[in-house]
C-alpha cells in the first residue's frame, strides 16, 4: 500500500495551479474536465504519480470558495533551506504566513505559507 494522493477542494482551478506550479515549483501532471458533473480535476505534484504522492486539486464549477473548517491542519513540504523557500514563496507572490523558524518546545525548523483558497503547507527544513 501508498498514500496515492490528497485531494482539496479549490474556489479558483487556474490561480490554485498557478500557486502549486510557479510559487512551490510543483508540476501540473494532468487535468481532466466532468462536464456532466460539473468538475474538474487536476493533480499537481512534484514527482510523477506512479512513485509519489500527488495533491488532487477538485474544482467544483458552481462553487467559487468553500469553509475550510477547523479539522484539516495541513499539507508539509520538506525544502533543502526554509529560509530561502520563503524568499522564494514571497517573491512569487506566495503567502509566508509563520515566519521561518525553530518550532516551539523542539528543534525542527519550519514556515508556513498558504494557498490561494487558505490551505496551509507546512515548509520542513529536510535534515
Amino acid at each position: 500500500m501508498r498514500l496515492l494522493h490528497t485531494m482539496i477542494r479549490v474556489g479558483d482551478l487556474d490561480s490554485s495551479i498557478a500557486f502549486y506550479t510557479e510559487v512551490l515549483g510543483m508540476r501540473l501532471l494532468r487535468r481532466s474536465d466532468y462536464p456532466e458533473g460539473r468538475f474538474t480535476l487536476a493533480f499537481v505534484g512534484y514527482g510523477n504519480e506512479s512513485e509519489s504522492s500527488v495533491i488532487e486539486l477538485t474544482h467544483n464549477w458552481d462553487v467559487s470558495s468553500y469553509e475550510l473548517g477547523d479539522a484539516f491542519g495541513h499539507l508539509a513540504i520538506a525544502v533543502d533551506d526554509v529560509y530561502k523557500a520563503c524568499e522564494q514563496i514571497r517573491s512569487a507572490g506566495g503567502k509566508v504566513t509563520r515566519e521561518p523558524g525553530p518550532m516551539k518546545h523542539g528543534s525542527s525548523v519550519l514556515a508556513f505559507v498558504e494557498d490561494p483558497d487558505g490551505y496551509k503547507i507546512e515548509l520542513l527544513q529536510d535534515r
